[in-house]
């Protein structure tokens, strides 16, 4: 997959912006505060309906506006697609393939795969399970409509659950609705758990494997999936746990609350590990995106890459330079420097100046 074209209208610092893409590396430099980062935000926004920050929509647009528009133009298996999103400040965003106005955001995802390393995404390691939660529910999403199916219930029950054990204190004779929400938590959440496992089993050799190498075969790293419960356990955990649910008002026990586990040697690296084990770690896990992308869906994943070069040691620049060369690629920087150390090859230069940009 490739990406021929971006405009946008009114989005972040943008008024208007037209991109012609190349097919191999497209690289946007320019000082901090330019807009770099709001160009590849936009083309995730409109590939996944979501902003790697967690935005919203209003946040997303232009100061002084009511709408933002964002138009791409994408190739997928020599087909092309015209994606169009008008996001909105008081009102649900729109979204149109190739002119034809979709009803659910949901019928977007997985038609382009999109992977975005930013800077924070580094300490996806040594940050929260909450973190590591949210990179395999938008890795699974892109790649599997069961998945996001049943993840989008899941949520929908969890969220009337936890509301339910909230108004309980007011409305007891509520209590028998907590039999309901159950059944539905067990029945989505049981795919789930049954579709992280299989993932994880899937990138676990992958990432392994980069991470050797990043190390320079000094580092085993070892990936784990941990379950908050199995899927035969949910039931019972549910039940048991089920006044404690009501006297926290949250629900204690379920996927929601699964994590992905690190350790090198045996010792957690989540916990123990040196910056430099973490960040080895996180860079390993994004390149193992894009090689599962490859083996699931047969094609080529877009990465977006923000300004992560600043926050690498030589070692590791070079390691991730020479493993994107065959996919496209949208990179921000300050300087081209490190690319002309590397003999990189840069296919499109931009310059980004407050919010214009300048083909070079």
């Amino acid at each position: 997959m490739i990406i021929e074209s971006v405009k946008l209208n009114h989005f972040r610092n943008y008024h208007q912006l037209e991109l012609s893409l190349d097919k191999g590396t497209n690289l946007f430099y320019g000082d901090n505060a330019q807009g770099k980062t709001n160009i590849l935000e936009a083309v995730y926004v409109c590939g996944t309906t979501r902003s790697h920050k967690g935005s919203k929509d209003k946040e997303m647009i232009r100061f002084g506006e009511e709408e933002a528009h964002i138009c791409m133009k994408i190739v997928k298996r020599e087909i092309p697609y015209r994606i169009d999103m008008h996001l909105k400040k008081n009102r649900t965003k729109g979204i149109a393939i190739n002119g034809v106005p979709v009803k659910r955001a949901g019928e977007l995802i997985g038609l382009g795969h999109f992977v975005f390393f930013s800077p924070e995404d580094l300490n996806l390691i040594k940050n929260g399970p909450s973190e590591r939660r949210r990179f395999l529910d938008m890795e699974l999403c892109q790649l599997d409509k069961v998945y996001l199916y049943h993840l989008g219930n899941y949520n929908k029950i969890l969220a009337q659950r936890n509301k339910l054990l909230k108004d309980l204190a007011f409305y007891p004779e509520s209590r028998d609705m907590l039999e309901v929400l159950d059944e539905q938590m067990i029945r989505y959440g049981s795919v789930l758990i049954d579709l992280r496992e299989a993932f994880s089993r899937e990138i676990r050799e992958i990432v392994e494997k980069i991470h050797f190498n990043l190390s320079g075969g000094k580092e085993s790293l070892s990936l784990t999936y941990e379950k908050d419960c199995t899927k035969e356990e949910f039931r019972e955990k549910l039940k048991k746990n089920r006044e404690k649910d009501i006297k926290t008002r949250m629900t204690n026990e379920g996927p929601h609350r699964d994590d992905l586990g690190f350790s090198v040697k045996d010792v957690d690296i989540r916990k123990f590990g040196s910056q430099g084990q973490q960040r080895t770690a996180a860079l390993a896990l994004k390149l193992a995106e894009i090689e599962i992308v490859k083996r699931r869906v047969k094609d080529t994943p877009v990465l977006l890459l923000d300004d992560v070069l600043s926050e690498l040691d030589r070692g590791r620049q070079r390691y991730l330079l020479e493993n994107i060369h065959d996919i496209q690629t949208l990179i921000t920087c300050t300087g081209i420097g490190n690319f002309v150390d590397y003999n990189f090859k840069i296919d499109k230069l931009f310059q980004v100046i407050e919010g214009a940009v300048y083909q070079q």
